[in-house]
């Protein structure tokens, strides 16, 4: 079958140039590069032809072949750029203006109090400092005056790991460690997570949060604890709280307070307190006969349940949506 090269050659590029749309040209490629297209046919028939024929035809075919790839490649350019074109036209967007902004979370209750409670005692001179959640045995025991054979321990339901160590039930191993580390005088407190086998209910949660205080300089009496105490529950609740301190005990303070705040015509107990027992200080690395101090402790969890009036503990663990974009 003899072939018009020439004529072949033109009819493509012209209907290539015409090709309205990517489909379209896909079909042409297929029409004129394809297995059944007129070039592979003549490519297919060179055998059968004379040495100075098939040269001749051999070359030609090529050129032919790289004119159509090169017009088709070009001509599907041409279609992108129409295709961003009309597209840029039918969903313009002003890209000046501001950004949609994301859904924002909300900041956890706990979390309000926390930081309101850092925010105070920056402002009072008090060192904020966070210590280990997983503690030693001396550390949260031994080092506070609660030896292996004191009742107390008792009263600590703790969480042990299988490595002797323990998940702590107080922040109070964190003032053995600021008093090692920063000496005396010292004013911190000690704010965290804690965790206790717990019965969950209303009031009662396996892991909470508290914040303990310390005060170490010479001449500290049980007067600068009450004072301090006081003006700080004042700035926590924002009113003047009239307060009541009971006799207590604990293991590492003596002697030992509870403090009560007057709430809707009654009483309730909020945070323990005392002056640092001698053992303390001593575990701590300072001078019992020339320092002394005060340690005071609130829990958090209890704190935001009376700032934002909830009533069940288990609402901050729960992640219910509901609860926290309320605050």
């Amino acid at each position: 079958m003899s072939i018009d090269f020439e004529q072949l050659r033109a009819d493509a590029l012209e209907a290539v140039s015409a090709a309205g749309d990517s489909e379209a040209l896909q079909a042409l490629r297929v029409r004129y590069l394809g297995r059944k297209s007129p070039l592979k046919s003549a490519l297919r028939g060179l055998s059968d032809l004379p040495a100075e024929e098939r040269a001749r035809v051999g070359r030609l075919t090529n050129e032919i072949k790289n004119d159509i790839e090169q017009a088709v490649a070009g001509r599907s350019e041409a279609l992108e750029r129409e295709h961003e074109s009309e597209l840029g036209g039918r969903e313009w967007s002003d890209l000046t203006l501001p950004a949609r902004r994301g859904r924002r979370g909300h900041r956890h209750p706990i979390t309000l109090v926390e930081q309101d409670l850092d925010n105070l005692f920056r402002g009072m001179g008090y060192r904020v400092v966070e210590g280990p959640w997983v503690e030693d045995e001396w550390h949260n025991f031994d080092a506070l005056n609660i030896p292996k054979w004191h009742p107390s321990r008792d009263s600590f339901d703790t969480l042990w790991l299988s490595d002797g160590n323990l998940m702590r039930p107080h922040t109070s191993p964190v003032q053995i460690r600021a008093m090692k580390r920063f000496g005396a005088p010292l004013r911190a407190v000690f704010p965290g997570r804690v965790f206790r086998n717990e019965t969950l209910d209303a009031t009662h949660e396996a892991a909470f949060n508290q914040i303990e205080g310390l005060v170490v300089d010479r001449e500290i009496t049980p007067g600068h604890l009450f004072h301090s105490v006081k003006a700080i529950l004042s700035a926590i609740l924002e009113e003047d709280v009239e307060t009541r301190f009971r006799p207590s005990y604990f293991p590492f303070t003596e002697p030992s307070f509870e403090c009560d705040i007057m709430r809707n015509g009654d009483w309730m107990e909020l945070c323990g307190m005392g002056m640092v027992h001698p053992t303390v200080l001593e575990a701590g690395g300072l001078d019992a006969q020339e320092w002394t101090g005060f340690a005071f402790g609130l829990g958090i969890d209890r704190l935001a349940m009376m700032r934002y009036g909830i009533d069940d503990i288990r609402w901050f663990h729960r992640g219910d949506l509901r609860f926290l974009e309320q605050f």
